[in-house]
């Protein structure tokens, strides 16, 4: 059942809450998307963590910004997930971060590290790949063409097929209806269009260096997922990650794109392992 709670502005935020009594799991989500993508996950979790899903401002179903180009920031986003933790009186949480999710979960890591048990990066590091954020820019904040959902699967099959070699047509059309909402039958934006105008200004700008964040995530335990094809974060960032933190768990999910959707073995066995030793 969909919640929602006030954000330090006002603005109302909803958010999933499920599972039993054990420790708290927060997910956030990536830059478009919102709480399903994690509800296999979630399913997947609840029989021994308490998971928490957080719809982002101007995501699935929570408020809308009055000023996107101040609102859709990643410091306005990662403090309103803190405010969830403190409106649920949620001590510490593990985090598990998808794409601008990690981008919180770094933050929420390095100014409330007390907040935190752990972290999970999905498909995400310091260092954001120029052509993998090209390419996400060609459709954030465009409505989908497609009249229905098998429309707008074979879309998506077409755009992304060759990072997502092995995935079926009901898994594509299952894709859809995860990141569209269903508007009559027709397939819609789950989030604000005018969070292009945000991303857009962001991108304009000098890129921020990220390793700063990441350094400073020093102590806390760290398992990071990379999709094999992703665009948008590399092999070789990973690779100077683990450098810094040889401590740090990773795993490589083949045949998977930006970004893995953690339905798959290796990432759900990464997981429950890191989840298990870490989450307390």
């Amino acid at each position: 059942m969909t919640r929602h709670f006030a954000a330090p502005d006002g603005r109302q935020l909803a958010y999933q809450d499920s599972g039993g009594d054990g420790p708290a799991v927060l997910c956030l989500a990536g830059l478009t998307r919102n709480a399903r993508d994690f509800a296999g996950l979630a399913a997947h979790l609840a029989d021994r963590f308490r998971v928490l899903r957080l719809d982002s401002r101007g995501r699935g179903l929570s408020d809308w910004a009055e000023a996107p180009m101040a609102e859709y920031t990643v410091p306005v986003e990662a403090g309103d997930a803190l405010a969830l933790l403190d409106h649920l009186a949620v001590p510490r949480a593990a985090v598990i971060g998808t794409s601008r999710g990690g981008i919180l979960g770094m933050i929420l890591g390095a100014t409330a590290p007390d907040r935190l048990s752990c972290l999970v990066l999905n498909d995400v590091g310091p260092v954001l790949e120029p052509d993998g954020l090209a390419g996400i820019m060609r459709f954030v904040g465009i409505e989908p063409k497609a009249a229905t959902f098998e429309e707008a699967a074979h879309a998506l099959q077409a755009a992304m097929g060759p990072a997502f070699p092995d995935l079926t047509q009901r898994q594509w059309l299952g894709f859809a209806r995860t990141i569209y909402r269903d508007e009559g039958g027709r397939p819609q934006l789950s989030y604000d269009p005018r969070l292009r105008e945000a991303i857009a200004a962001a991108l304009e700008a000098a890129p921020p260096d990220l390793w700063p964040l990441f350094d400073a995530l020093a102590g806390l335990p760290l398992l990071v997922i990379r999709g094999a094809n992703s665009d948008i974060f590399s092999a070789e960032t990973l690779s100077e990650m683990t450098r810094r933190r040889p401590d740090m768990a990773h795993v490589t999910v083949p045949d998977r794109g930006h970004v893995p959707f953690l339905d798959e073995p290796p990432a759900l066995s990464a997981i429950d392992k890191f989840l298990e030793a870490h989450a307390k």
